[in-house]
């Protein structure tokens, strides 16, 4: 399941954000992948654990707690701290596929990526090329969003970023352990959940929707692991 979440940030906090990325120094992006990645990864990042990555990420991270479609999709368990990186002068990052687990360095806590998410915080117009390419079963699915906008999308699936050849692409990422780790029964659910809230909206509470409702629950209670 790809799905597209809009204005996760405000235009505001989209701006301030910049301000303050705009003025830092970044570090070579391949101190946070391994061998295999780092062959193919040409990027720059934001410091890992650095006091501006963690008081951006706890924004990100209260960001995503108010958004619903973010929790109905990822159905998250726990979140690795947001990184942020940026890609210009043809950088890019080729083909690879996200680690299976990931430890998170303030906690030593390991996490299970489940589920990849990428916070665009470049307007499309701002650069060219830089676009996220995912692939999976049904073909390759090209991501290029407003700021503010995040993409979510199976850990699992092998992607990449094209080259920037003028601009600057400027990105938060991190991973969610959800507590529903197959990809087919979260996209069931939420499905079911989205159709649900849509009927509740034109219909109320009634028997019927009280009935899909004990069923998303029994599903979710059968599925999660917690």
């Amino acid at each position: 399941m790809m799905l597209h979440i809009p204005g996760v940030l405000s235009r505001e906090q989209v701006a301030a954000m910049r301000r303050r990325l705009d003025q830092t120094d970044w570090v070579d992006g391949r101190g946070t992948v391994g061998a295999q990645g780092a062959q193919v990864k040409q990027n720059r990042q934001l410091a890992e654990g650095s006091a501006l990555a963690q008081e951006l990420g706890a924004e990100v991270l209260a960001a995503l707690a108010a958004s619903p479609l973010f929790f109905a999709a990822a159905l998250p368990l726990r979140t690795c701290p947001p990184l942020f990186n940026s890609y210009a002068g043809g950088e890019h990052y080729g083909a690879h596929v996200d680690g299976a687990l990931r430890r998170v360095a303030a906690t030593g806590q390991w996490l299970r990526t489940d589920v990849s998410s990428t916070l665009f915080l470049s307007d499309p117009e701002d650069y060219d090329g830089g676009e996220l390419i995912v692939t999976d079963a049904y073909g390759e699915h090209e991501v290029k969003l407003p700021a503010g906008d995040l993409i979510v999308y199976p850990s699992t699936s092998i992607h990449r970023v094209v080259p920037v050849t003028r601009g600057a692409r400027v990105c938060s990422f991190f991973w969610t352990q959800s507590m529903v780790r197959d990809d087919m029964r979260r996209t069931l659910l939420l499905e079911l959940d989205q159709n649900i809230q849509s009927l509740r909206a034109r219909l109320g509470d009634c028997p019927e929707l009280v009935g899909l409702t004990g069923h998303y629950h029994n599903l979710l209670r059968q599925w999660s692991e917690v």
